[in-house]
């Protein structure tokens, strides 16, 4: 069913929310992915996954740990945290709403500084491949306090979607809760900010 026929009808929405986990740079070490799925604000399971700090996995590792999940029938709608997971291993958000036939949101807290973003990127190997996955993730969207880009589903009913999602905060639940128990299994415990 559809984004908007499921806000229309007051239905559940299923959503995953993923999220990396706290990592040294530069120590070659693989960084943990939460994955975490919600039906509306409530926990329903997670998923696990790693991917190369800087590398290039990322949008393939989030295929294969929902393409080989029993969630994937029963999600409406993927959620992350940003398009940049273990630093600059960015996902091709077109790609992975392709994929995985689902509306794909990347929230942010605020709107980010691309001129700082593109200064970062300039130590990093292949710098214009990275721009131009950042190009393909399109506009980012503002409607206060949610700045996202989305791949698969209208902006406008994306915000309505995110609100649906989100308890309390400006997080929605399963964001949160990836944020959270990616801290907590690489430090012990969760941190305060989610």
């Amino acid at each position: 069913m559809e984004l908007e026929a499921l806000l229309r009808n007051h239905r559940i929405i299923r959503a995953i929310g993923f999220d990396d986990a706290p990592f040294i740079r530069h120590s070659h070490n693989p960084v943990g992915v939460a994955g975490v799925v919600c039906a509306n604000t409530r926990f329903e399971g997670m998923v696990w996954g790693e991917i190369e700090a800087d590398g290039w996995d990322a949008t393939d590792i989030l295929c294969e740990l929902l393409l080989e999940s029993k969630f994937l029938p029963q999600l409406h709608v993927v959620l992350l945290d940003g398009i940049s997971l273990g630093g600059f291993n960015l996902v091709n958000l077109p790609l992975l709403a392709q994929r995985l036939q689902r509306p794909c949101i990347a929230v942010m807290r605020r709107q980010p500084d691309l001129n700082a973003i593109k200064q970062a990127m300039q130590r990093l190997p292949q710098l214009e491949r990275r721009l131009e996955i950042l190009r393909q993730a399109g506009s980012i969207y503002e409607y206060p306090p949610f700045y996202f880009q989305v791949c698969g589903a209208d902006p406008q009913v994306s915000v309505q979607v995110l609100k649906r999602l989100t308890d309390c905060g400006h997080v929605p639940e399963a964001l949160r809760l990836a944020h959270l128990i990616a801290a907590a299994v690489v430090k012990g415990e969760s941190g305060r900010q989610a």
